[in-house]
C-alpha cells in the first residue's frame, strides 16, 4: 500500500474513533437531567475533543464535527441546527488547541504556565465560541429553557469549560498511561506496591466522602478537597485528575437527585452550586498538581548541577594533585 494511502486510511480511521468516542461522551452528558432539556452544566465530550487534538493533531477535527452532528441528531434538532451545532461544537475546541499551541502548550501538564493556560486559553476563552453558537441555536429554535440568552449562554459556556477542566486531563493522562505500559512491555519496571495501595486508598477516600458529603445530613462536601490536595502532592496528574472526575461524577448525580447540599433549593441555586464545586475541584487539582510537579523538576535539576559540579571539582582536585606529583620530583632535584 502507497505511504499517501496508508497515511489517509490511518486519518480516517482515527476520525471514526474520535467520532465515535465524542458520541459517546455527548449521550453521557445528556444523561445530566438537572435541566430536563438539551443544555447541560457538565459536557464532557468537550474535553475529549479537545484532549484529542492536542494528541492527534488538526486531522481529527472531522471527526469532532462528525459527533457532534450525531449528537444533534440525537436530541432532535433539525438538519440546520444540527449542522450550527457540529460547526460550534467543533470550532470551540480547534480554537482551543490552537491558543494552547501558540504559546507552547505541553501535554505532559507538569508546568504551571501549561495548567493556567489550559484553565483560562483553553476553557475560559475558546469556549465562548460553542457557548455564542449554542445559546444562540437554543433562542432561535424557542427551546423552553432558552428564556434568555444570557442565562443560556452562561449555562452552556460553563458546562463546555467544565468538560475542558474535568476530562482533558484525564484524557491526557490516558495517553501517559498507555505509552507508559508499552514501554513496560519491552523494558520492564519495578512498580511500588505501597505506592499501589495510596492511589487505592486516595480515589476510595474521595469516592467515599464525596459520597458522605451528597447523601447525608452532614455538610462535609468540603472534605474532598484534602484528597485533592493529597493527590497532587503525591502523584501530581496521575493522582490529581482521577480524584476530580470522581468528585465531579458524585456531586453531579447528587445535584440530579437533590440529595444533601442540593436538598430544597431551586434548580437556579443547584446548578450554580454544582458549576462551583465542579469548576473549584478542577481548578485545586490542576493546578496543584502542575505546581508540585514543576517544583520536583526543579529539585531534580538543581540536584543534577550540583552532581555535574562536584565532578567538575573532583577532576579539577585530581588534575592539581597529578601536576603536584610531576612538580615535586623537580624541586628535589634543584635542592641536591
Amino acid at each position: 500500500m502507497p505511504s499517501h494511502v496508508r497515511r489517509y486510511a490511518t486519518a480516517a480511521l482515527w476520525n471514526v474513533c474520535v467520532a465515535a468516542v465524542y458520541f459517546g461522551a455527548g449521550e453521557l452528558g445528556l444523561l445530566d437531567q438537572l435541566l430536563r432539556g438539551h443544555l447541560t452544566p457538565f459536557w464532557p465530550a468537550t474535553g475529549v475533543a479537545l484532549g484529542a487534538l492536542l494528541l492527534l493533531g488538526w486531522r481529527i477535527w472531522p471527526g469532532i464535527a462528525i459527533g457532534g452532528f450525531l449528537v444533534g441528531l440525537s436530541i432532535g434538532l433539525p438538519l440546520p441546527g444540527c449542522i450550527a451545532l457540529a460547526a460550534g461544537n467543533s470550532l470551540a475546541p480547534v480554537l482551543a488547541c490552537y491558543l494552547l499551541r501558540r504559546v507552547g502548550f505541553q501535554v505532559e501538564l507538569n508546568r504551571l504556565r501549561d495548567a493556567l493556560a489550559l484553565v483560562f486559553l483553553g476553557a475560559f476563552i475558546a469556549m465562548t465560541v460553542s457557548a455564542s453558537v449554542g445559546a444562540g441555536l437554543l433562542v432561535v429554535s424557542h427551546d423552553e429553557l432558552a428564556r434568555s440568552y444570557g442565562s443560556t449562554w452562561f449555562v452552556w459556556w460553563v458546562g463546555n469549560a467544565t468538560g475542558i477542566l474535568v476530562i482533558t486531563p484525564v484524557v491526557l493522562l490516558l495517553y501517559r498511561f498507555v505509552r507508559r505500559m508499552l514501554h513496560r512491555m519491552y523494558q520492564p519496571s519495578r512498580v511500588r506496591p505501597a505506592r499501589v495501595v495510596e492511589a487505592i486508598l486516595l480515589l476510595a477516600g474521595t469516592f467515599l466522602v464525596a459520597m458522605l458529603g451528597t447523601r447525608s445530613s452532614f455538610d462535609v462536601l468540603f472534605l474532598v478537597f484534602p484528597f485533592l490536595f493529597w493527590a497532587a502532592w503525591r502523584f501530581q496528574l496521575s493522582g490529581a485528575a482521577p480524584c476530580v472526575l470522581v468528585a465531579s461524577l458524585v456531586v453531579t448525580f447528587a445535584a440530579e437527585g437533590g440529595t444533601g447540599p442540593f436538598a430544597g433549593i431551586d434548580q437556579f441555586a443547584k446548578l450554580i452550586t454544582l458549576q462551583a464545586f465542579n469548576t473549584s475541584a478542577a481548578l485545586t487539582g490542576l493546578l496543584l498538581a502542575a505546581l508540585v510537579a514543576e517544583r520536583n523538576r526543579t529539585y531534580q535539576e538543581i540536584e543534577r548541577a550540583c552532581i555535574q559540579l562536584a565532578d567538575v571539582m573532583s577532576l579539577r582536585d585530581r588534575a592539581a594533585r597529578h601536576a603536584e606529583s610531576w612538580r615535586t620530583p623537580e624541586k628535589h632535584r634543584t635542592r641536591t
